[in-house]
């Protein structure tokens, strides 16, 4: 038995999951789920269009620093509470039992919502991708090229899904084995997009340019405020950097979970902040003509803009579009593993929950699969939700802003309960474990809170100019019904049987 299962059993739990995974395999894991391209191609347009260059590039500077704030602020949480429901169970028992049930409560629906929408962010990003590729492949927008109608871009949304659920379904060594190709095939696929992409371009834009250029386009987006331009193109970067909880939903299934859980967590914002940052250069120095990007008459129709850098830089040298499908098709590779990564946490969070009675027919959603230990229903009802939020796509054209602003508002927002309660706690009612900030917690976990304060909100403006129907941001409707619906069942009902975690064996320990 290693430290980090004594510690599981101290917290009340018995080890039910396979405990096979290295600190190499998490880290891929939460690398994968963070992902490189996926967070940041999909947001590059709208954030490039909304106030230019400078901002996009310092944006990923400015996100990046306070970051690491809540990283390691998770991190030492991590250590101390090495168990599948992660970021609820660490609320559940920071807060203290007077406001632990509550504060378990609301982290625990907060994380699902967000990770079950962050599948859904994945599914579309990658359709978008798998969109352009097909226009590419076919002749392009000019060329009279194929550009997949609604309901077949609906189709891929869902196949997506399906496919992730299924691979799910299988050994966590299945998922394990491909994440770690992921890991690789980002760190190899985005050297050779952030070397070759500025290498094959014709031209290059200044440094000037990119670093200090400022350029709203209040034509298109609405917007003439500069200081609110610069908030929103900062999303693009709010919306690439989190994710890294991954890893603490594996720590029942990982060997030294205690210690190579935040290795794991801080490890991937490492990679994925410098990696992130050079993918944003590469892109932004090799624009051919800025204005172009977004002319509906371009190649790739206006949108994606990505695909249309890629297009401008290979199509000028070589006349022809090869290298950027190719390159597209690594890219897609990227949402391919994030959104196989973000199902594998978002079932552990529902299995976890469920195995806390927390949801409706927990029953159901705690079995695991007889002969692969993995909780496989969990995993198809997260599928069979993210595909119920993909149906709009058939009728409404902002779906990605609402989805995108869900998860974002969800997921992170989650992070924020277990680190208020660890600001606020009494320190002698913790105990800590290998990874412990000691007298910085407090300025740390300050930090970390406010920043993720700002990002909620920022992700609930609107994000386009007069505001309309088809151009409005439905996420403030849909999260206020969805978390008004979870608040009025704990007041009617929930309160009264809700707990929290609930202890499967019966180990004395009064010092949690």
């Amino acid at each position: 038995m290693d430290s980090a299962e004594k510690r599981l059993n101290e917290l009340g739990y018995k080890q039910e999951l396979r405990r096979e995974m290295t600190m190499f395999k998490t880290l891929a894991i939460s690398f994968s789920t963070m992902t490189l391209f996926t967070g940041i191609t999909p947001l590059y347009g709208s954030s490039l269009q909304y106030a230019g260059p400078a901002t996009l590039v310092w944006g990923w500077i400015v996100v990046s620093f306070f970051t690491w704030f809540v990283g390691i602020a998770m991190a030492e949480i991590c250590s101390s509470f090495p168990t599948t429901g992660s970021l609820y169970f660490w609320a559940a028992h920071l807060a203290g039992p007077k406001w632990g049930p509550f504060s378990s409560w609301c982290c625990a629906w907060l994380e699902t919502i967000g990770l079950i929408a962050g599948i859904g962010t994945q599914a579309y990003a990658g359709s978008q991708t798998l969109q352009s590729i097909i226009l590419l492949s076919t002749g392009t927008n000019k060329g009279g090229g194929y550009f997949a109608p609604k309901w077949l871009f609906l189709c891929m949304y869902i196949g997506l899904t399906v496919i992730w659920a299924v691979l799910n379904t299988f050994a966590l060594e299945v998922i394990a084995l491909i994440d770690i190709v992921s890991i690789w095939w980002q760190v190899i696929g985005g050297l050779v997009i952030v070397i070759m992409l500025p290498l094959v371009a014709l031209s290059t834009k200044s440094a000037s340019f990119v670093f200090t250029h400022l350029e709203l386009a209040p034509e298109s987006t609405g917007i003439s405020s500069k200081p609110y331009a610069a908030i929103l193109s900062f999303l693009v970067s709010q919306y690439s950097l989190y994710g890294y909880d991954a890893a603490a939903h594996l720590t029942e299934e990982t060997k030294g979970a205690d210690k190579n859980g935040p290795i794991a967590i801080l490890g991937s914002i490492g990679i994925i902040s410098v990696f992130g940052w050079a993918y944003i250069l590469a892109l932004t120095f090799s624009i051919q003509d800025f204005g172009y990007l977004y002319d509906r008459n371009n190649e790739t129709a206006g949108a994606f803009v990505p695909a249309q850098i890629l297009y401008d830089a290979f199509h000028g040298r070589y006349h022809n579009s090869a290298g950027a499908i190719i390159l597209l098709f690594v890219i897609w590779g990227s949402f391919f593993f994030g959104g196989l990564s973000i199902t594998t946490s978002a079932a552990r969070v529902v299995y976890a929950l469920s195995r806390d009675k927390g949801v409706p027919f927990s029953h159901l959603w705690r079995q695991l699969h007889p002969k692969y230990k993995v909780p496989s229903n969990a995993v198809w009802l997260c599928a069979a939700i993210c595909i119920l939020l993909g149906l709009p796509i058939l009728k409404v054209n902002v779906v990605f802003t609402a989805i995108t602003s869900i998860c974002t508002i969800g997921w992170v927002g989650g992070y924020a309960v277990p680190i208020f309660a660890r600001l606020v706690m009494s320190e002698k009612n913790f105990k800590p474990g290998p990874f412990y900030l000691g007298k910085a917690r407090r300025p740390v976990c300050l930090v970390a809170f406010l920043w993720i304060c700002y990002t909620c909100s920022v992700f609930l403006l609107p994000t386009l100019y007069p505001i309309a129907w088809d151009t409005f941001n439905y996420a403030p409707v849909a999260l206020g019904v969805g978390l008004g619906l979870i608040m009025l069942w704990w007041l009617l009902d929930a309160r009264k049987w809700f707990k929290g975690p609930v202890r499967n064996i019966d180990i004395q320990n009064d010092k949690v």
